[in-house]
């Protein structure tokens, strides 16, 4: 156990988390692929989209690898933010959220995670628990999709322009759109910089791929 906890502990720093996920997320699909599950679509949420464009040949295995620890290690730089998972719809608490709070993402119509200012967020879950709506942290250190991550956009775009971005050869659902991705939102860099920056539209990208009955979901994270 106190192996187990030192363990976790030095996978918890964004630079060590973020690539550890999509090494993860990277071996199970092989596993699900090598016994002849092959995917017909794909979904992500956040980095999983970057996953997602893998699996699907939009971008190498090296070069999506340099993404995400790329992402952990800019994550270490923004100062300290914080997201708070919030059971209203985005309209209704959009009124609530002060003016550096950002929604960062809509997973069901009914709950809201929004991202900003530690000070701002704890403002906000203080706000919520008078009027006894239901919120709860996030276990991220990192106010992530917000206006906050704006000083290291630069570097990620640099990044992407850098390696090579092909049209995906598996559809894949865009978190930014809720839609199926074009092959020029897919090879275009602005798109991940504003995939990393925007609202995550998880819910829209549900309700997509589900709207073909009789699809089987299997979650590979």
């Amino acid at each position: 156990p106190a192996r187990l906890d030192e363990a976790n502990a030095a996978l918890e720093p964004m630079p060590h988390q973020l690539p550890a996920i999509f090494i993860v997320e990277h071996a199970l699909a092989q596993l699900w692929m090598s016994w002849g599950v092959e995917p017909e679509a794909l979904i992500g949420h956040s980095l999983g989209e970057n996953t997602a464009a893998f699996l699907a040949g939009v971008l190498s295995y090296e070069d999506a690898l340099g993404l995400v620890t790329l992402r952990g290690k800019l994550f270490a730089k923004v100062p300290g933010g914080a997201m708070l998972s919030v059971g209203l719809p985005r309209a209704e608490l959009e009124k609530l959220i002060g003016p550096d709070v950002d929604v960062a993402v809509i997973n069901v119509p009914d709950v809201t995670v929004v991202s900003g200012p530690e000070a701002s967020i704890d403002a906000l879950a203080a706000k919520l628990e008078e009027r006894e709506i239901e919120a709860k942290r996030l276990a991220i250190p990192v106010a992530a999709h917000s206006r906050m991550l704006e000083p290291i956009l630069g570097e990620f775009r640099t990044y992407l322009r850098s390696v090579r971005l092909s049209p995906p050869e598996i559809p894949f659902v865009s978190n930014r759109s809720g839609t199926w991705i074009t092959d020029a939102e897919a090879t275009d860099p602005e798109y991940w910089v504003s995939h990393l920056r925007g609202t995550v539209n998880f819910d829209a990208c549900l309700t997509t791929v589900l709207e073909e009955s009789g699809r089987v979901m299997i979650e590979v994270g």
